[in-house]
């Protein structure tokens, strides 16, 4: 429906934006504006303003603007012919008359919703008969629950060709009516029109008022081809358009500020019958620019779950494709690829909802899946497959309308760009680097770890275990960043250095205090359970239960200091590159210095690494294990 500019400006002037706001935000007044916190997200300073003369609201803390329709159209994910309805209703304004043609138009499609609704409870009776048992049983089999059905509106299509036709033409509706709603099977070829949908499971579609427009089938027999069937194109049916559940995902999805689509309506039922309400099913492998339209309405990054087969890795690449030119500030997507070949419909049946949880909070960012896409198997190691990648990407990025997304999306691929360039370019290193990462994975076991997270703990563990070593390591360790809740605990630990010259490895978990018992715990860890004193360590570096010299620890130890020194030194060469980028001259030089460091140290590294997998090796040939354990100093 269309309004004319003057019934809009009267809505406006009939309704303050405070009145309109008020009801969602508690509002203070301060001077001639009024005050609030943000509706659009969590904070505890008012940062929300709204100025009755000016009629707009502004939020400082998201930067989102605009008027009463804006308002509502945020905050309630409605349409704007929606909201101007809402709001007229509110005013106490009678909605502006149609033209003839628009009036004859909306009554046509009137008659059309009620088709398919008679359609629907037709369909709803059958599932609640006797000739319903079957489907019933299907639906009990899928774990969907009786209470899922009712909310639903499910129903079957028997298999009799006429069934519904005949019911609708019991009702008074026309075949000319049951044909134009996409109800039956017509054509020049076709005699006697009859039944689109039999025995099948039924899923009414409902656009975003709520009002069914289509219907899904899931045939019951297995050898049925197509195995879901959905209703034709109508003039209320447009399935480019339409986002299954959109009408009750709406209100939760908007509390959550977050909402998930999946590819199916049976896997989006059985989500929301999992407890997760704002869940949405696009029916098809790939979405339109209008249903992105649509995710967008209900949560600025939606999830969208593919699978991790062939056809869902493509499928997640055109949608990458048909939402970068709508990307803008606070709109974007997340993607998740279910593992294992599962749908959510499958995994919660078997797992229960939380392994869902579990995959959702596991989603990649828009970029990291483009990144995936150009970069995977790609051989980058001449110039001219480089600059191939560089055009690509760049092409692909210049077609991001929004230009200060356009701007963050091509200086993260100058970066990116870079650094993959950068490792690729290193030459020889790259075989000496190969190496020490071998003396790593063969000597250092780290299990749901990073190599940084785990060479970190290793170290620490190693002081821990080896006290005459702190002394000699403690301007080498210091110098490095280690995270946060392990900085106190180093400091004591050179602490207890200071008062004790003799120190123990029993003295370390006596004098400790009790706050880093966790960590000594998750470094080196304590005896129990048949466990020795140590067990961690050595569950990360095994070789140490040979009881090695300890000029060979010493040697890992520096080693190790080393790796943790350059991946410090990967991290400032990143953040110089995103100066560089920017133009920064001093920025330019900084990098250079950074990169011969890098380049100086990975070949001490490297050397290093061979020398110690060598040394290593002798170890294991003529070091006897001692039991699987380790000796403590005394």
């Amino acid at each position: 429906m269309r309004f004319p500019p003057s019934f809009i400006d009267e809505v406006k002037a009939r309704l303050p934006v405070s009145e309109v706001v008020g009801r969602r935000v508690k509002l203070k007044r301060a001077g001639r504006e009024f005050k609030g916190l943000s509706p659009f997200q969590q904070e505890k300073t008012p940062s929300f303003t709204v100025n009755d003369q000016k009629q707009f609201y502004h939020d400082f803390s998201t930067g989102k603007h605009g008027n009463i329709f804006d308002f509502v159209m945020e905050t309630e994910g409605v349409s704007f012919p929606e909201a101007v309805e809402r709001l007229a209703s509110m005013a106490g304004l009678p909605l502006p008359r149609n033209s003839r043609e628009d009036e004859q138009r909306e009554q046509r499609q009137k008659s059309l919703f009620e088709v398919m609704e008679l359609a629907t409870k037709f369909f709803e009776q059958n599932l609640a008969s006797r000739i319903g048992a079957q489907a019933r049983g299907y639906l009990s089999d899928r774990a969907i629950i009786s209470s899922s059905t009712v909310e639903f509106r499910i129903g079957y299509a028997t298999a009799d060709r006429f069934a519904l036709k005949e019911y609708l033409g019991s009702q008074g509706v026309p075949v000319a009516d049951m044909i134009e709603a996409g109800l039956l099977v017509a054509g020049d070829d076709i005699p006697v029109p009859y039944d689109r949908f039999r025995d099948r499971i039924i899923i009414p579609i409902h656009d975003q008022r709520g009002r069914v427009v289509g219907f899904g089938g899931r045939a019951l027999k297995k050898d049925v081809q197509p195995k879901y069937l959905n209703s034709p194109e109508t003039s209320i049916f447009h399935k480019g358009s339409i986002v299954f559940n959109f009408h009750r995902a709406r209100q939760p999805a908007h509390e959550a500020n977050s909402v998930v689509a999946v590819e199916g309506y049976m896997d989006a039922i059985a989500v929301y019958q999992a407890g997760i309400k704002a869940v949405v099913a696009t029916m098809g492998t790939a979405f339109t620019e209008e249903q992105i339209a649509t995710l967008w309405r209900l949560s600025p990054e939606p999830v969208v779950c593919f699978d991790s087969d062939r056809a869902g890795v493509a499928a997640a690449y055109r949608s990458v494709d048909r939402i970068l030119p709508l990307l803008r500030v606070g709109k974007t997507f997340r993607f998740v690829f279910m593992d294992e070949q599962k749908d959510p419909d499958d995994l919660i049946r078997e797992k229960g909802v939380e392994a869902f949880r579990s995959v959702l909070s596991g989603s990649l960012p828009l970029w990291d899946v483009l990144w995936q896409r150009e970069t995977d198997g790609q051989d980058v190691r001449t110039p001219d497959k480089q600059a191939a990648l560089e055009q690509k990407l760049y092409t692909l990025v210049r077609t991001i309308q929004d230009p200060a997304v356009n701007t963050a999306f091509f200086r993260t691929s100058r970066t990116q760009l870079a650094n993959l360039f950068w490792q690729v370019n290193r030459g020889p290193t790259r075989n000496h680097k190969e190496a020490s990462s071998k003396f790593v994975r063969s000597e250092l076991k780290f299990r749901g770890e990073g190599q940084r997270s785990g060479l970190q703990k290793v170290v620490l563990g190693m002081l821990v275990q080896y006290p005459d070593l702190l002394e000699d390591k403690q301007d080498s360790v210091l110098r490095l960043h280690f995270p946060e809740e392990f900085d106190g605990f180093l400091t004591s630990l050179f602490q207890l250095l200071v008062t004790d010259a003799k120190l123990s490895v029993a003295d370390i978990w006596t004098k400790l205090k009790p706050v880093f018992y966790d960590t000594l715990q998750a470094v080196h860890g304590e005896a129990g359970n048949g466990k020795p004193r140590g067990h961690r360590l050595v569950e990360r570096f095994p070789i140490l239960s040979r009881d090695p010299p300890l000029d060979f620890v010493s040697g890992c130890l520096d080693h190790f200091i080393k790796i943790l020194h350059w991946h410090e030194l990967e991290d400032d060469i990143q953040r110089a590159r995103l100066d560089a980028g920017e133009g920064d001259e001093s920025a330019v030089a900084r990098l250079l210095n950074l990169v011969r460091e890098g380049h100086a140290e990975q070949e001490s590294i490297s050397a290093e690494g061979v020398a110690l997998s060598e040394w290593a090796e002798d170890i294991i040939r003529i070091w006897a294990p001692q039991g699987g354990t380790m000796h403590l100093a005394a």
